[in-house]
């Protein structure tokens, strides 16, 4: 076995993961029936693979955290790679995380931004959209996004949506305050400047004048009813709807399958771009 190799399977068993292909699974040493399981399949553009994926546990001081999050890169794989070992650490450094989490998480989105621009010579001029999930000890999830990854809850067998598409339409108004403009050209979807197809994005130097990094934040308290957790690229959403996506694995128990199931069917509906989703399983 080659070092490559090893250090793949390695990041892979830490729940890392971007590849062609990658699977996997994992589960809380707190709360034994929350199951966790990631499935990514490359898309059908002509480059590398840019959906990177995070699903772990991690014992922090008295509280265990999971940590779950999709980043979909655009314009090269650097940027997304990055957030992938970076980006969560940054939000654990911040010292008002266990006091008041939502804004270290967007002190830390902040942070990381920075820093990406700094690593442009490094990364590149490319970007990333994210979507991140903490559990905490198996009874709170702090969802944050920026772009068009999601994330979506069951509860009961219902879907609800815990992100926000950041879409340029809906933020035209903040994009021309800043001097930029908004395409919608016959045919294809509206991007800002002309080019970048999320409002909000992590990278992306050349736009980001007129590109927020800021995250949506919101907290969700996880119930008795409360199912299953889906965090997944626009791969997936593009062809599925959320309450698609949730009655499609409602009733497959393991959150591996499930999420393998969703990438597989979002396939079987055409979908060409790259499809990374992760799935927590409550119950």
């Amino acid at each position: 076995m080659t070092g490559r190799e090893i250090l793949h399977k390695m990041k892979a068993a830490a729940g890392f993961c971007p590849s062609t292909s990658d699977t996997g699974k994992g589960k809380s040493k707190l709360c034994r029936h929350v199951t966790h399981g990631f499935h990514l399949v490359k898309g059908k553009a002509r480059h590398a693979m840019e959906d990177y994926v995070v699903a772990q546990f991690r014992k922090v001081k008295d509280t265990e955290l999971g940590l779950f999050a999709i980043f979909d890169g655009h314009l090269g794989h650097d940027v997304p790679n990055y957030l992938q070992s970076n980006l969560f650490d940054n939000i654990l450094k911040q010292q008002d995380f266990w006091t008041h989490t939502e804004n270290a998480i967007k002190k830390a989105y902040e942070i990381t931004d920075d820093k990406i621009l700094e690593k442009v010579v490094d990364l590149g001029s490319g970007g990333s959209t994210a979507v991140t999930a903490i559990l905490m000890n198996c009874e709170k999830l702090v969802i944050a996004n920026v772009g068009d990854s999601r994330a979506v809850v069951s509860r009961n067998g219902v879907a609800k949506q815990l992100s926000v598409d950041h879409e340029p339409n809906k933020e035209r108004e903040a994009i021309e305050k800043k001097g930029g403009f908004v395409s919608n050209l016959p045919g294809d979807v509206p991007r800002v400047d002309g080019q970048l197809a999320v409002a909000r994005a992590f990278g992306d130097r050349s736009l980001k004048a007129h590109v927020s990094s800021e995250p949506h934040v919101v907290v969700e308290i996880i119930e008795p009813d409360t199912e299953f957790l889906i965090l997944a690229s626009d791969g997936l959403w593009k062809v599925m709807t959320n309450q698609e996506a949730v009655d499609s694995i409602r009733s497959v128990k393991d959150a591996q399958a499930a999420a393998k199931h969703l990438t597989e069917a979002a396939l079987n509906r055409k979908s060409k771009d790259d499809i990374s989703c992760v799935v927590v399983r409550f119950l």
